[in-house]
């Protein structure tokens, strides 16, 4: 391309995409390969051969020719089945929960309209908000990484929301606010409070009795957690007059044929996907146990798959150097929030995965 066609190109560019999403960064994905990765909240466990088998052979008889289920309603069924879900509360599928935020933020979208969460949380409020012209108010949590409760109250009050977000357990920090402040938020919110619950495979906490109990209240999970993140289905749930708006901006054929088929096969085999949870949330009492022994570490206790530790003064990035050259891939969040200074998240691993990853540590350290 001559420096010419550049040139033109580039004002193009900048005569058509909003700037708001010139000014954006991409979000990155770690190259992982060759490394243990403990970076992005995986289940670490495979299904066995026999069961690999069962799901090949249902995949046989898809009929990629053909539309999905526009409904994907028998996937909907199993999942109230597995989780719980009252009939009174309907649901909407998306190909993961991010699309599922681009759903609520697109339909309440419009000029003075606020978008309200907490930080340090999931990155993608904010970037989803900035795509739908949402105006982004956070707040931030404690030094503990608890609500600020007078703080988070008053930006309500002065900012009307549209949409608060409030994840249980919070990502990154793996911890729970408590039901009495969450009842709190919600009383006080004007518009919609979505309870982002994709970490509920690791907790007993649930909040899906909050969706009958007010009318402002969703709630929002994901099968990804739970050992099917290559399947990027989320599904939201609520009164149904709520998920009747969002059907209709929804994507037609959002779920394929391969997505459904696969989640109504591993839904099947529930049992499998919950012993494995079971497993994550022992290895994450250990995890947590050895973890605290290290000195020179403050390590925070958690609700979800991952714990979110604090290095001494600016040995962050040090440390995460030094594991990724031992094939060890964490996340690093130094640098993403003031309260994530000198912060490092891993993954709760397989026993093997652990080990090594502990092994590693100490000889970074």
């Amino acid at each position: 391309m001559t420096a010419n066609a550049n040139d033109s190109l580039g004002q193009l560019i900048e005569q058509w995409i909003k700037p708001e999403i010139r000014s954006m960064s991409a979000y990155h994905v770690a190259d992982a390969q060759g490394m243990i990765k403990l970076d992005a909240m995986e289940n670490p466990y495979d299904w066995d051969d026999s069961i690999v088998e069962s799901w090949m052979e249902t995949l046989r008889n898809v009929h990629l020719n053909r539309y999905p289920d526009p409904g994907a309603d028998q996937v909907k069924q199993q999942l109230r089945d597995v989780m719980n879900i009252p009939a009174s509360q309907d649901i909407v599928l998306g190909n993961g929960s991010d699309e599922l935020i681009q759903l609520l933020a697109l339909a309440v979208s419009a000029p003075g309209k606020t978008l309200l969460t907490v930080e340090p949380g999931f990155a993608m409020y904010r970037q989803i908000s900035l795509v739908t012209e949402l105006s982004f108010q956070s707040v931030a949590l404690t030094a503990d990484f608890e609500l600020d409760m007078p703080e988070l109250l008053s930006q309500i009050e002065k900012q009307q929301p549209a949409l608060v977000f409030l994840a249980q357990p919070n990502n990154p920090t793996g911890n729970l606010f408590g039901e009495d402040k969450l009842r709190q938020v919600i009383e006080a919110a004007p518009g919609l409070v979505v309870i982002d619950e994709a970490y509920t495979p690791f907790t007993d906490a649930d909040y899906l009795n909050l969706a009958d109990e007010y009318n402002n209240v969703l709630v929002m999970r994901t099968l990804s957690k739970a050992g099917l993140a290559g399947l990027r289905l989320g599904l939201l749930i609520g009164n149904p007059r709520w998920i009747a708006e969002f059907e209709k901006i929804r994507l037609p054929y959002n779920i394929g044929v391969l997505t459904q088929a696969s989640a109504e096969f591993a839904l099947k085999h529930f049992d499998v996907l919950r012993q494995q949870t079971n497993l994550i949330r022992e290895e994450r009492a250990n995890l947590y146990q050895e973890l605290s022994n290290i000195d020179g570490l403050r390590v925070w206790n958690s609700e979800a798959n991952f714990i979110l530790f604090r290095t001494q003064s600016g040995q962050a990035k040090t440390i995460f150097e030094g594991l990724r050259a031992r094939h060890i891939l964490i996340r690093c969040l130094d640098g993403a929030h003031p309260l994530l200074k000198d912060c490092l998240r891993v993954t709760v691993g397989s026993a093997a995965e652990n080990e090594a990853f502990l092994k590693a540590l100490r000889a970074v350290l």
